[in-house]
């Protein structure tokens, strides 16, 4: 939740923020290195055979390999920065290039050295204990320096989960934007970030930690299987970007790309077998049903273009003469009547306002309120109809919608009844939930209702609202 609001702030203000926990990690954890390095030439290398228990299962090719892909799934986070270039100052692709440098480098130092000293200082875990804090604990003991480290860490770990959303709500920002998700979640917000990305991201985000009970342990291999599958994708369409362009030197960048792909792919290959029951069959279900729905999103986008589009261009210089240039017929106008009162008499008002064909329409839930609100009715508008519908089933959706299928077959004009509903709007927006949703309930209804091919219904909404 933190890190989504920091995100919706906007990218410099989450920048500032999570720039600070970057700096103590690196102004705590370089000095542990160093200070490791001086014990290993002051006490020499430790003994692993002393320190560590016996290993559990022999050495072999597939033990290696799993090592490998579990190292590989360690490197990813890099792939932020190739997202986020458009976020960087001008000039955008050398300041990336530059940032990209650095966190090889950084990444680079602390990988290996943390590794080297692991090794050489004969470094093992305990129980319920990660490697680092058993390197630390080592080195630092227990006291301050040891906490700072931990709390580090943990602040560094924040800042890695922030990753997602710095690349996430980007790339479906893209694919909203070709038609494949929502199109909301291409529209940039009051912050210049993708909100609605940034929001989805922090709800599915939520939603697994809820489901996994906060073990990060299970969520690994989902994490692990679909970030290097995109890297396998990413470096595939590289190298089939290169050989189309065909530009100087495409043949070395196509070679470097397709090394990565394969390099990644075998990752996949070792990390899904090896994780397919702690979880990957989970991937290997997700990802076709999101394709569909992916596909399924932009076949309904395909269909609404060309629902809506104008045929051909010439409609923009002069209607086609097929078109019919008569007017349509003064709107008939129902409105649905709950009571008499102050909010009836501006509803009816402006009824009569567009059009003069207007009648009003009661439906009796309980007997006998009927015959009152025709007794009221009958005080203020004489000229307007008022049709009471028994309702013995103590429902209002569906007789009205009933009255109103009755009303258009009576007229047979080729138009719909124009509904005009009107909509209590409280002044606080907790006081929403003491007033019924019938109003929302009918215009549900009649939205989703379509008698005639050639004709619709056209609901207006009058906010009633009820200051003080």
């Amino acid at each position: 939740a933190i890190l989504m609001l920091a995100n919706l702030r906007g990218l410099r203000e989450t920048g500032t923020v999570l720039s600070i926990p970057v700096y103590v990690f690196l102004f705590a954890y370089l000095p542990m290195i160093a200070i490791g390095i001086a014990k290993l030439v002051m006490e020499g290398p430790g003994s692993l055979a002393t320190a560590a228990p016996p290993p559990v299962q022999p050495l072999s090719t597939f033990l290696i390999l799993r090592a490998f892909a579990m190292g590989c799934t360690a490197m990813t986070g890099i792939e932020a920065i190739s997202n986020g270039v458009p976020a960087f100052q001008r000039p955008e692709a050398k300041n990336a290039g530059r940032t990209l440098l650095v966190m090889a480098l950084l990444m680079g130092v602390l990988f290996v050295g943390s590794l080297g000293l692991i090794q050489y200082l004969a470094v093992v875990a305990g129980p319920q204990e990660t490697i680092t804090s058993a390197l630390a604990r080592r080195l630092l003991g227990s006291g301050p320096a040891y906490l700072l480290i931990q709390a580090s860490t943990m602040a560094i770990l924040a800042v890695g989960a922030n990753t997602s959303f710095a690349g996430f709500p980007r790339v479906v920002s893209i694919m909203a934007t070709d038609g494949f998700l929502p199109r909301q979640l291409g529209k940039l917000g009051g912050r210049l970030v993708f909100t609605n990305g940034i929001l989805l991201l922090g709800g599915i985000t939520g939603g697994l930690i809820v489901i996994f009970r906060g073990d990060t342990h299970a969520l690994i291999p989902l994490f692990a299987v679909g970030a290097l599958l995109a890297f396998t994708l990413s470096q595939a369409g590289m190298v089939i970007h290169w050989a189309r362009e065909r530009g100087r030197g495409w043949w070395f960048k196509a070679a470097f790309n397709g090394l990565g792909a394969v390099v990644t792919g075998a990752a996949v290959a070792i990390v899904f077998p090896a994780k397919f029951l702690e979880g990957a069959w989970i991937v290997a279900l997700l990802i076709p049903v999101l394709v569909m729905l992916f596909l399924k999103i932009h076949s309904h986008y395909q269909t609404v273009a060309g629902v809506v589009a104008l045929e051909g261009p010439s409609f923009l210089v002069r209607p086609p003469s097929r078109l019919p240039l008569n007017l349509p017929p003064h709107p008939r106008v129902v409105v649905p009547v709950s009571d008499v009162h102050s909010g009836t008499y501006e509803v009816v008002q402006f009824a009569r306002s567009i059009s003069s064909n207007v009648m009003a329409v009661h439906v009796e839930v309980e007997r006998g309120t009927g015959q009152r609100i025709v007794e009221q009715w009958e005080r203020w508008w004489r000229d307007v109809p008022l049709v009471v519908v028994p309702s013995p089933y103590r429902s209002i959706v569906e007789p009205l919608m009933e009255f109103l299928d009755a009303v258009d077959a009576l007229y047979s004009d080729g138009q719909l009844a124009v509904l005009v509903l009107p909509e209590l709007v409280p002044d606080a927006w907790w006081k929403g939930v003491l007033h019924s949703p019938t109003a929302w309930r009918i215009r549900v209804k009649a939205l989703s209702r379509r008698q005639h091919p050639d004709a619709r219904r056209t609901i207006i909404r009058l906010p009633l609202h009820l200051e003080g």
